[in-house]
């Protein structure tokens, strides 16, 4: 005698369903909407900014594209710029401003190391490492922001043989700094860009895996 066919699993309600179809519809829907937002509103500010630009120049003529050409062109000369010695010199200069007023000094600071951090450097300077403290369980991603304590204050330049951690917060920006051993951390094969977006959404699963 054959066993007893399993109940058939009952179905969710259909508010239910709809809900999470909507849900679902969203979640694909919004990184794909504020992408494509925030590169309309670059491209048609870096055409309107070269039309105004171009016109007394050019007059009437003018080909759609060009905002973008020019906007890439002058990244690429100021980068270019910035690599010569007599032009960082002169940078340091206008950063004055910046770097003694008490509050901007800090704003300023601070986004300017950040995006420091994230420009190419030698491979070891960035690196993702999985920081877990012996005898506990719990492990974490960080970035390494410092391979040595050199050139830091009286209480950490002494610190030797650690390593300095950025632990990056979920679904906010923001987090935190610690000064742990090199023997604690152990090197992940991942870039800094992919640890910090997928810190950003707390390394949560996509549903396709």
């Amino acid at each position: 005698m054959k066993p007893p066919a399993p109940a058939p699993e009952p179905r969710p309600p259909l508010l239910s369903r709809l809900s999470q179809y909507f849900f679902r519809g969203l979640i694909t829907f919004l990184p794909l909407a504020i992408t494509v937002y925030v590169l309309v509103i670059f491209i048609t500010w870096t055409e309107r900014t070269a039309m105004q630009l171009l016109r007394p120049l050019t007059g009437e003529f003018y080909l759609p594209g060009l905002g973008i050409a020019l906007g890439a062109f002058l990244i690429l000369a100021l980068g270019g710029l910035m690599s010569m010695r007599a032009t960082g010199r002169l940078l340091s200069l206008v950063e004055l401003p910046f770097t003694n007023l008490p509050v901007v000094k800090s704003i300023y600071s601070s986004l300017k190391n950040f995006a420091d951090y994230f420009a190419p450097h030698e491979q070891d300077a960035q690196q993702v490492v999985l920081l877990k403290m012996p005898g506990h369980e719990l492990s974490t991603v960080g970035l390494v922001t410092r391979q040595n304590m050199k050139g830091l204050p009286r209480g950490l330049a002494e610190l030797e043989d650690q390593v300095a951690v950025y632990l990056p917060m979920g679904y906010m920006i923001g987090g935190y700094t610690v000064f742990v051993p090199r023997s604690w951390t152990t090197p992940v094969d991942m870039s800094v860009e992919e640890a910090m977006r997928l810190a950003l959404i707390a390394f949560m699963s996509s549903g396709k895996s």
